[in-house]
């Protein structure tokens, strides 16, 4: 993907989780955040937002802590919400692509970094938003899906900080059956999961569905059964007990 269209994903999940919430109202809870209400999540995502828009306008070469969450609550807090998203948007378009700002991930630049990080942060709470009203989480673009899959095996779970770590070695397939995609997981005890494109040998358990299911459900925004599962369960288990993101 382009950071053009990145940031044009961006825009669009963050109207759509502004959308989301206003329908289900602050004080709705979140089923795919256990113990959080719509207010705490557009108080986080709006903190994330102001925090990157700062690294990305400001070119901060260093960590910078952001400014922590808003107290604010109802249509103030919706308001703040959508100036903050607008804001990082802004931010991104206008940004030079030979932007130099501190990033915690491997990208092709600071700038493709910023872009890509922020289209799921926001796709992914856009959904949780959604999770709030009767008809739960709506569809992702497949292109967004298989980019976010990409992420949260390429980089999220590349590197030591993985917390997937299996009793004995196994292996997780991921299958899209609307676009082909296919990821090998060689997961380890001792070492972080190592993911291939493509089908490389057997596998002890799979994972397949439309990309936009497999996404959430690897986000843990959607339950188990949300795709179809087939091998052995322990391995889809363990992702869904160890997976997540801190």
């Amino acid at each position: 993907m382009t950071i053009t269209e990145y940031i044009k994903s961006l825009d669009e999940a963050g109207r759509g989780l502004a959308d989301a919430a206003a329908e289900a109202g602050t004080d709705a809870e979140v089923p795919a955040c256990p113990g959080w209400r719509v207010r705490d999540l557009l108080r986080h995502t709006a903190m994330v937002h102001r925090w990157a828009t700062t690294l990305v306008a400001e070119a901060r070469t260093s960590y910078h802590p952001g400014e922590g969450e808003t107290t604010l609550d109802g249509e103030e807090l919706l308001a703040h919400f959508r100036d903050g998203h607008a804001g990082l948007v802004a931010a991104l378009r206008a940004a030079p692509e030979a932007l130099e700002c501190w990033t915690f991930l491997p990208a092709p630049s600071p700038l493709a970094f910023w872009a890509r990080r922020q289209t799921h942060e926001t796709t992914v709470h856009r959904a949780d938003a959604q999770s709030a009203l009767a008809g739960g989480p709506g569809p992702v673009d497949p292109a967004i899906a298989v980019d976010g899959i990409d992420e949260l095996f390429g980089a999220f779970h590349s590197g030591d900080r993985s917390r997937v770590r299996p009793d004995k070695p196994g292996t997780l397939r991921v299958r899209a059956t609307d676009t082909g995609d296919l990821w090998t997981v060689h997961l380890s005890p001792t070492a972080p999961p190592r993911t291939e494109r493509g089908a490389k040998g057997p596998a002890d358990t799979e994972l397949s569905g439309p990309a936009d299911r497999l996404y959430l459900t690897l986000w843990n925004r959607l339950p188990a059964d949300a795709v179809t599962v087939t091998g052995d369960a322990d391995l889809a288990r363990l992702w869904r007990e160890t997976s997540s993101i801190t």
